[in-house]
């Protein structure tokens, strides 16, 4: 809000009034979110009318198109798609575009995901630019900053893109010119905070060009277009006119742009030159016209990033967790809501819950969780005051969408109006006011699962009953951090979308659950530990024996009791301590990490309790700095599950999850678990790419700052393994993640920082971050064959828990009634098989024609402005969860009728198969096809595939979306 009025909303008003007085000019436009607050808020009707006409003329031209430019490291590919989704549904509604080229200039390096994505989404041309700076050279020095990137192996050439990585000057003017002390090409200076100065005079403005100077601003200008050249193969050079905040007073920077390029193309025979105004699409149409064969570059990706040999931006993996935590947690409850609110449109169409209102619920939260995927957003690289609009954003929509969810249940099941139904979604501490009452769980994946959920309770008596009365495995007791309630773990059982109910309450006897007996163990020194007798304590589940050493109360070992093989296994707190004064060396901020030295163990004594229950064992583990320490600053909380007979236990056994509590830190450090294991990795990690695939990572030693530079992102999965075994971490937010040791993996959790870097200062960029953050990982440990067959499920389960929602019982059970028994537990499931992702299943609202001409007519002829959202199109995505190769079974495609997965919504009509953002028809998609050594002929892409009597068959790590069409009922 504060940009918009002190210079985003200026851009476009001026930069759209500009255009229009020069045919020759031209402008490229990225976030939506920013121009679509202007078109809502302040473009006149002139001014939209204006737009339209330009973009006609491709005079203006979105790329990328998404709400924002997202960040590609930390970011989960479900919420890439998201935001590519929203911004690509309002360009196309409004305008009847599309974009077809990619900006994505200011990411902190360069992950093999986004290109796939953005060739999913029907581009011609992907275009980055920061790149390790040695890596950079050299690509520059051998003129390879232009490729043809197969960013998926398994998709391979099939979704291949053409990249332009930008030379060492990025995407900014440069800045310096020889003969003025001011910057060099903004006339209109820089943006001023927090209003725009009143005269118009605005700080650093370049100085204007005149008969006097232009020969010197020409030549300054032709010999860095000449310098660029060099660097590519083509004699076509981008040279970007602009830089962050730029363009607020386009009349100024215009007239001056418009004589400086007049003048270079009247003299330029002599400077060897011609300059025009272009668009990214004009760039690349013209080096696709070249007709040039390129190199292929396989699906290794550009991370990390390091811009000097001591400016690793590796630190933002971790900074600000709890964002980090939030925005995943937003993203699940979205995706738990689209599927619910679609099923309840279709099922019950003449509903009592206004649907255009319940639209709008569930759109404030697709906005939140779209704008911090923005690459100051999840990273943690924001103000702390842009940090809260977030999370209040992030807060106010899943308060909305909870609030829906809780409507729903009860329009569904007309209970009684006057009892309450609140929901908490994986929050203990939203506990239950009464203890007779109901729980309503909701599981939002296309799988059966078995899982438990956990409430919190007033008392240690209590039972719990299903829909029919019947008992239901339950275990309770005292939760680690509070004393005024108590933990109630409920085993539920729950179909592909659906919920089920669950009576709770306070009730001794036979059927109570089982009560955890806990032990507390007493506090070991480990300066002491080697003088001491060496006992084992084991904790064991069906799959696991887990031992603990009682001579420190660390983990010793597991051992995986299928194979019976034992891995050596311990695990510890450790900080990296980094310095936060300029004067004295590199430093650590928001962006980067710069550890002054190894890290730190932070604990000399370790205390233990044992929760010892019938269908959980929990292992509590408290770090202190000494044997006498009053305060821990952290914990590990594990725990193994025990499933009773007669119910598919295979995934809950086979988690060991792992909940930790970090902080608050000292100033300057940073904190990581690292796991030691006897497996010969020879320091191999495996890292997944946004979650969608899996990158090796190789130890790399460089002369400085190699701990900060073999740090990875792990946005869901990590892994360590040697021939036989593997150790596999699974994560519901992004961390840091390294192995610096043979067999150790290192998971950064927490940092907490302050700098007097000048730049960070104006911006409070420091990062005093005094939180106590609660991270959960699951473990899980076996041969690779076993943990390929687990780990995608198990991943797709710790990001998707079940939603839990409570409610007060109204007075006269509403399940004993007959209606209720056939209602909950069913809820028409939806299955696929374990290969296969429900990726999306929601209801968009777009009013858009899918039929592109008809969109266009209804454009022009200013139809497209009325009507209500639309409910009858559903949005459908699959996405295959295996690369090609990587399991006998699991890899093979997969044949999927959508009628038959789709009936218990009701009668499917009609399915069309879309581009990934929904905006092209996959039939008519042309993208360009660029000459490669392997494919010597230039074309177009199109699609091989067409939708047969509503059957589809989904190849290794495909996404295929459609939009589905149910019989009105």
């Amino acid at each position: 809000q504060e940009s918009m009025h002190a210079y985003a909303a200026n851009v476009y008003t001026s930069v759209v009034e500009e255009l229009v007085k020069g045919k020759q000019r031209k402008f490229i436009a990225v976030e939506q979110e920013f121009f679509r607050l202007w078109w809502d808020t302040a473009a006149t009707e002139k001014h939209k009318q204006q737009v339209h006409q330009l973009l006609q003329e491709g005079r203006l031209e979105f790329v990328i198109g998404g709400q924002v430019m997202h960040d590609e490291a930390v970011t989960l590919i479900d919420d890439q798609i998201l935001q590519l989704t929203e911004g690509h549904g309002f360009l196309y509604e409004t305008f009847g575009i599309r974009p077809q080229f990619s900006w994505h200039v200011d990411p902190f390096g360069a992950s093999s995901t986004t290109p796939t994505l953005f060739a999913l989404s029907g581009f011609n041309a992907h275009l980055i630019s920061r790149i390790d700076y040695d890596l950079k050279t050299d690509m520059q020095k051998n003129k390879k900053l232009q490729f043809v990137w197969r960013g998926s192996p398994s998709l391979s050439e099939r979704q291949e893109i053409f990249t332009h990585v930008m030379d060492q000057y990025s995407y900014c003017t440069p800045s310096q010119i020889p003969f003025s002390n001011r910057s060099g090409f903004y006339w209109n200076g820089i943006a001023a905070f927090p209003d725009p100065p009143k005269d118009g005079v605005y700080p650093n403005m370049s100085v204007p060009v005149t008969d006097a100077n232009i020969h010197s601003y020409a030549q300054t200008m032709v010999a860095n277009i000449k310098e660029r050249a060099a660097w590519f193969r083509t004699s076509d050079v981008l040279w970007p006119w602009g830089c962050d905040k730029q363009f607020f007073n386009a009349s100024v920077q215009y007239s001056n742009m418009d004589l400086l390029l007049d003048y270079i193309n009247k003299h330029s025979d002599e400077f060897g030159v011609a300059v025009q105004y272009a668009t990214v699409g004009d760039y690349f149409q013209a080096v696709y016209n070249r007709n040039l064969t390129w190199e292929i570059r396989d699906s290794q990706d550009f991370l990390p990033y390091s811009t000097e040999p001591f400016q690793a931006w590796t630190g933002f993996y971790t900074s600000r967790s709890t964002l980090k935590g939030v925005a995943r947690r937003a993203s699940s409850l979205l995706y738990a809501g689209e599927s619910f609110f679609t099923q309840y449109v279709q099922k019950h169409p003449a509903s009592s819950i206004c649907k255009c209102g319940a639209l709008k619920q569930l759109q404030s939260l697709r906005w939140a969780v779209s704008e911090v995927q923005h690459h100051d957003g999840i990273t943690g690289t924001e103000s702390p005051k842009v940090k809260d609009m977030y999370m209040n954003n992030l807060m106010y929509g899943m308060f909305n969408v909870k609030k829906l969810m809780a409507s729903i249940i009860f329009d569904m099941n007309n209970a009684k109006k006057n009892g309450e139904v609140y929901s908490a979604v994986y929050n203990k501490d939203s506990g239950m006011p009464d203890v007779d009452q109901y729980v309503v769980v909701y599981n939002p994946l296309a799988w059966n699962i078995t899982t438990f959920v956990t409430v919190s309770v007033s008392d240690m008596a209590m039972s719990v009953y299903d829909e029919l009365g019947c008992s239901v495995p339950a275990q309770v007791q005292s939760p680690a951090e509070s004393s005024s309630t108590y933990d109630l773990y409920i085993l539920v059982e729950l179909s592909g979308l659906s919920y089920r109910k669950y009576h709770v309450k306070a009730l001794t006897g036979e059927q109570s659950a089982f009560v955890g007996r806990s032990v507390k163990y007493k506090r070991k020194d480990l300066t002491r530990a080697h003088q001491q007798r060496r006992q084992l304590l084991p904790v064991v589940n069906n799959c696991y024996q887990v031992l603990f050493d009682q001579s420190t109360n660390l983990m010793h070992s597991i051992t995986e009791r299928e194979t019976n093989q034992t891995i050596q296994l311990t695990q510890e707190f450790l900080e990296y301590h980094v310095n936060g004064d300029v004067t004295k060396g590199p430093i650590s901020d928001n962006y980067l990490f710069a550890p002054n030295a190894s890290a730190v163990p932070v604990s000399k004594a370790v205390g233990l309790e044992v929760v010892f229950g019938n269908l959980m064992t929990e292992i509590r583990q408290y770090f202190y700095s000494n044997i006498t320490a009053q305060k821990y600053t952290y914990a590990v909380y594990t725990r193994m599950y025990t499933v009773p007979e007669g119910y598919d236990g295979r995934l809950l056994c086979h988690r060991i999850e792992q909940e930790y509590s970090v902080g608050p830190l000292d100033f300057n450090r940073e904190a990581v678990l690292r796991t030691s294991s006897n497996l010969n990795t020879r320091q191999l990690l495996y890292t997944d790419s946004n979650g969608y695939q899996i990158q090796k990572r190789s130890f790399k030693a460089y002369v400085n700052n190699t701990v900060a530079r073999n740090y990875y992102p792990m946005v869901q999965t990590a892994y360590i393994e040697d021939n036989t075994t593997r150790l596999m971490l699974l994560a519901e937010r992004a961390h840091g993640v390294s192995s610096q040791g043979n067999g150790q993996v290192e998971v950064m959790l927490h940092r907490r920082l302050w700098n007097n870097l000048q730049w960070d200062l104006n911006f409070n960029l420091t990062l005093n971050d005094s939180s106590v953050v609660r991270p959960v990982i699951w473990l899980i440990l076996g041969s690779k064959a076993v943990t390929n067959v687990l780990y995608r499920t198990s991943g797709l389960m710790l990001e998707h828990r079940p939603v839990v929602m409570f409610g007060a019982l109204p007075g006269d059970k509403p399940w004993l009634s007959r209606q209720l028994q056939q209602n909950s537990v069913h809820s028409s499931p939806v299955t696929l098989p374990p290969n296969l992702h429900l990726q999306t299943l929601s209801i968009p609202g777009w009013r858009y024609s899918s039929n592109h001409s008809e969109q266009v007519r209804n454009i022009h002829t200013g139809k497209q402005k009325q009507g209500d959202a639309d409910f009858s199109r559903v949005l459908l995505r699959i996405r295959h969860l295996y690369e090609a190769g990587e399991d006998p079974v699991l890899s093979q495609p997969v044949m999927v009728n959508l009628k038959s997965l789709l009936k218990g919504f009701g009668s499917v009509m009609a399915v069309e198969e879309r581009s990934l953002t929904g905006t092209w028809d996959v039939n008519a998609l042309k993208r360009w096809k660029w000459k490669t050594a392997q494919y010597p002929s230039k074309g177009f892409f199109s699609i091989r595939e067409t939708t047969e009597n509503c059957t589809v068959t989904v190849h290794p790590k495909e996404i295929r979306t459609f939009f589905v069409y149910f019989q009105s009922q």
